[in-house]
């Protein structure tokens, strides 16, 4: 990574920030000002310009000097470019801020160290992207569209969904966010507060899954100093940095028992004790929970506490799985075409019929960020800006061509349906034609692989080889790239 410069005037942060920094590999220098900026840009050895809380008045002043500065000469012919500003800033809105005033992006204080390695190492990318010749990025999206326009979909599913929300939205309650990974749970959570009377205050996430065991009660619930070793100063937890806005906890059933007593107590008695303190610090904190779990499982297996479930559940939103709308999929394909062409400064792409036609028709286990990481990946691999189906990956079209195979078995199902014989009634005569029919039916969603299909019937393989002979049924060549016979 480039030459790293931060400017923050609280000498205790620009400390914390350097040597955590450090631990991650990443080398910089405090500068005081702009100006002591001058002589190290020149250079070209700086490429990233991180703006801590304190400075973030001076932002908008800075981004100009740093675009005048992008315009003077490393060496004859040479213009250093414009270096990459992260904002690490205390809430959302003042992130939103920053990016007007020119910050390329923002961090929040609350998300920590790991979140604003990210953040560098994405800058960097992009900045080593436009030093190649490549267009430069564009912004991806609106910075300032809300939670509820980033929603893509026009499904009756959705549409609901979003009616819960904006129910929901006014209600101190906690709620309580479900469904599978990858389905947008933080979105809807966002959506919750920017919609709620607690819009103005910070909205403040945190994987309850990311943080150690040993570390999470302080990081929710804050320290005083001396409480154990490591506790050097008092430190606010995360519902303290929340009041009066929305603390978003993600991950909610990986919440240790011993916690999701606490959490109840918060929730109950809107008040929160510090490790290490004797008295309570009141907060105004509206709770949003999610999980992929089923609570209902890990209430009856006891590793969630039941009346902590009934507190959230009063008020439950599902999210639906990608798959249960995919009259959404043409929608969020084209939009994540476009904004992964703006982000990477591609042309505009298109997708071709074949290629929906497979989108549409995957399961999707990841939901939606498994769709947004697959149209990246085919925006970039693509030739002659159109996504076409070699552009998408293997999984995709072996899934495809499964469903499709099963489509096309339970046709020949319908297509073959038994027709028990006449008037005799013989069951001997009737039986054999059923196991015939079946037999055929195994060899057919196989494709002729007589192993695979006398595990469908629950008979052994020569049992099947006898009965294939003994009715006469011919097996058809399979196509180029399967297996050879396995008679």
């Amino acid at each position: 990574m480039r030459r790293l410069l931060l400017l923050e005037t609280d000498e205790r942060l620009r400390h914390e920030l350097l040597l955590g920094l450090h631990d991650h590999g990443i080398e910089g220098e405090t500068v005081v000002d702009v100006s002591a900026m001058a002589g190290i840009w020149q250079q070209g050895e700086a490429g990233l310009v991180v703006v801590g809380p304190g400075s973030l008045t001076g932002l908008g002043a800075l981004a100009r000097q740093l675009r005048a500065l992008s315009s003077v000469a490393e060496a004859p012919g040479v213009v250093a470019r414009e270096p990459a500003v992260v904002a690490l800033v205390p809430a959302e809105a003042d992130g939103l801020e920053a990016i007007r005033q020119g910050a390329h992006d923002f961090v929040l204080v609350s998300a920590g160290l790991e979140a604003l390695v990210l953040s560098l190492r994405k800058q960097e990318v992009l900045r080593g992207r436009a030093g190649t010749g490549a267009p430069g990025p564009a912004p991806a999206e609106n910075a300032s569209a809300t939670a509820v326009e980033r929603f893509v979909g026009q499904s009756p599913k959705i549409n609901a969904l979003l009616a819960q929300v904006r129910r929901f939205a006014a209600v101190p309650s906690a709620v309580l966010v479900g469904g599978e990974s990858g389905t947008g749970k933080e979105l809807v959570a966002r959506a919750l507060h920017e919609q709620s009377p607690w819009r103005r205050g910070p909205f403040v996430p945190v994987n309850c899954g990311a943080i150690p065991a040993g570390l999470i009660e302080s990081e929710l619930f804050g320290h005083e100093r001396g409480a154990f070793t490591d506790a050097v100063r008092d430190k606010r937890g995360l519902f303290e940095v929340a009041d009066g806005g929305t603390l978003f906890l993600d991950e909610i059933a990986d919440l240790p028992l011993g916690l999701q007593a606490k959490l109840l107590r918060v929730l109950q008695d809107g008040t929160v004790r510090r490790v290490g303190a004797t008295d309570d610090v009141q907060v105004r904190v509206r709770v949003v929970a999610a999980t992929a779990r089923e609570l209902r499982a890990e209430v009856a297996a006891g590793r969630f506490r039941e009346d902590l479930y009934y507190r959230l559940a009063g008020l439950e939103i599902e999210i639906p799985a990608l798959r249960a709308r995919r009259e959404d999929i043409p929608r969020l394909v084209a939009h994540f075409l476009v904004r992964s062409c703006a982000r990477l400064g591609l042309p505009p792409r298109q997708v071709d019929a074949e290629a929906m036609k497979v989108l549409v028709a995957y399961d999707w286990p990841g939901n939606v960020r498994e769709l947004e990481n697959t149209i990246e990946r085919a925006a970039v691999l693509c030739a002659d800006d159109r996504v076409d189906v070699a552009s998408l990956p293997e999984r995709l079209l072996g899934a495809t061509r499964a469903v499709q195979a099963e489509a096309a078995a339970q046709e020949a199902d319908r297509d073959g349906e038994v027709v028990i014989p006449g008037p005799e009634l013989s069951i001997k005569r009737a039986s054999r034609e059923i196991e015939e029919t079946l037999i055929r039916r195994a060899l057919g969603r196989t494709q002729g692989n007589r192993v695979r299909a006398a595990e469908l019937l629950e008979i052994s393989h020569r049992a099947l080889l006898y009965k294939i002979k003994d009715y006469g049924i011919e097996i058809e060549p399979r196509r180029r790239g399967v297996p050879k016979s396995d008679a």
